[in-house]
C-alpha cells in the first residue's frame, strides 16, 4: 500500500487535493470540514475520511465504501468532490458516540459566526436534532473559552 503523509505538505487542503485529486472519492466528515476550512485540523497524523465505491491504493485512507454516490450532498472543486457541510455535520452526528467532537464543536462555531451568530441555514436530519442541541451552546461560546 503507498502513503503520502500530512508533513509533506504546506496544509490539509494541498494534502487532500493532492492525494485524493482526480480519485473517485468524496472528503467526509472531518476530513471534509479541514477541506472546507471550518475545523483547522491536527498537528499529527490522521486518516483522510472519504467515501468510495471500492477500496482505493493508500493505506492512509480510511475507504468508507458505498455503492453509489446518490443522496450524498457534495461539492466539486476542481477535481476534488468533497461532502457539504451539511452532509459533513450529519455524518458526524449519525456515528455520534465515535464524533471528533473538537472537530465537530469548532465547525460549527465557525459556522454560527460566519452566519451572523445563527445556525440558520444548516440543515440536521430529524434524528440528529438531539444531538446537535447537545453541542450547540458549547459551539456558540467555542471562541470565549479561548480554544
Amino acid at each position: 500500500m503507498l502513503s503520502k503523509t500530512r508533513g509533506d505538505y504546506i496544509s490539509n487542503r494541498a494534502w487532500f487535493t493532492n492525494v485524493i485529486n482526480g480519485e473517485n472519492v468524496i472528503l467526509r466528515r472531518v476530513s471534509a470540514l479541514e477541506y472546507l476550512q471550518l475545523f483547522v485540523g491536527y498537528m499529527r497524523e490522521k486518516e483522510i475520511d472519504v467515501y468510495a465505491k471500492a477500496k482505493g491504493i493508500y493505506d492512509n485512507i480510511n475507504y468508507h465504501i458505498v455503492d453509489t454516490f446518490d443522496g450524498i450532498d457534495y461539492i466539486r472543486h476542481g477535481d476534488v468532490l468533497c461532502s457539504s457541510f451539511n452532509q459533513a455535520i450529519n455524518d458526524i452526528f449519525d456515528d455520534f458516540d465515535n464524533a471528533d467532537e473538537q472537530a465537530l464543536v469548532e465547525a460549527l462555531s465557525r459556522y454560527y459566526y460566519k452566519h451572523n451568530e445563527s445556525f440558520d441555514g444548516l440543515h440536521i436530519k430529524p434524528e440528529n436534532i438531539g444531538h446537535f442541541e447537545s453541542v450547540k451552546d458549547w459551539a456558540i461560546e467555542y471562541y470565549d473559552e479561548g480554544y
